[in-house]
Parts: C-alpha cells; structure tokens; sequence
C-alpha cells in the first residue's frame, strides 16, 4: 500500500482476525493511539472515514500540548575504550607523504549534530604528557558544553547506578 499524505499517521491492520484502521499520534516521548475496527464501524470505508477524523482531532489536541525541550543523551561508559577517559583515543594519523604519527585524539560534540575534534603528538610531548592534556582538553570541553558542575554530576549518576 503506498504511502499517502492523507493517510499520514494511519495504518491499515489485517491480521488474524483484527480488521482495522490504526491511528498514531506522538508527543513528548508519548504515544497515542486507536483503533478502528471495520466490523464496528460498518466497513472499511466508514472505518477509514472515522479513523482519518480522529486523527485531525489528536493532532490538534497534540498541537496544544507544549512541547518539552529535548535532554542530551550523555554516554557513561563504552566497552570499546581503551584509555578508561570517553572522547580520548590513542590513535595513529597518516600524513600526506605516508608518515605514521602517535597521538591521542579528543572528540566532543558542542552541540547535536556537530562534533569537534583535536589531537596531542606523543612524539611532541610524551606518552604521559599527551595523554594529560588531551584528557584535560576533553574535560574542559564537557564543562564548557553541560556546565561547571558536570563530572561532579556524573559521579553521582555513576554512583547511584552502581548501588
């Protein structure tokens, strides 16, 4: 069945002995929905009618509910993290000509749907010294993006998780 802008947020079911129309509206993380039954509303046709009426109706009312700002999704913990810091990676950068260099690369997104990124040499500045300041750098980052407060809420989170 093709898709149709009249039909939008209405589906056709048919299985088993359901024969309806279902109808769908979404806000705030919530769902709202019924069905129309054929044989309760006299046929497929009637069914179609009422379920496309109380559609227009849900959306209006959905319409008048506020919408709620949507949170960040901040990740605790990857099981693929090597260095035990998220957003620092001990990478290798290949350069024009070939060379291989060692670094720790530090990702962090300022805001959804754009990331940023840098990176700190080992050759330049040693193992240890490279791995502090790209940990450094990621950490002030994060305070700059969610707050002074941050890592201080996130150790709370942690903890509350873990007991």
């Amino acid at each position: 069945m093709a898709r149709s802008k009249a039909n939008k947020g209405i589906s056709r079911i048919d299985s088993g002995s359901t024969h309806g129309w279902f109808v769908r509206g979404y806000r705030n993380g919530k769902t709202y929905s019924k069905l129309f039954s054929d044989r309760k509303s006299g046929g497929k046709g009637k069914a179609q009618k009422l379920a496309k009426a109380y559609r227009d109706e849900l959306n209006a009312e959905l319409e008048q509910i506020p919408k709620k700002p949507r949170q960040r999704r901040i990740v605790l913990s990857d099981s693929r993290n090597k260095t035990g810091e998220l957003g620092v990676s001990r990478t290798t950068k290949v350069g024009p000509n070939g060379t291989k260099h060692e670094c720790y690369s530090v990702s962090w997104r300022p805001k959804p749907g754009t990331q940023k990124c840098t990176s700190f040499s080992i050759k330049k500045y040693g193992e240890k010294k490279a791995f502090k300041l790209a940990v450094e750098h990621r950490r002030k980052m994060m305070r700059e993006i969610h707050g002074a407060g941050f890592y201080k809420k996130l150790s709370i989170q942690k903890r509350a998780r873990e007991a």
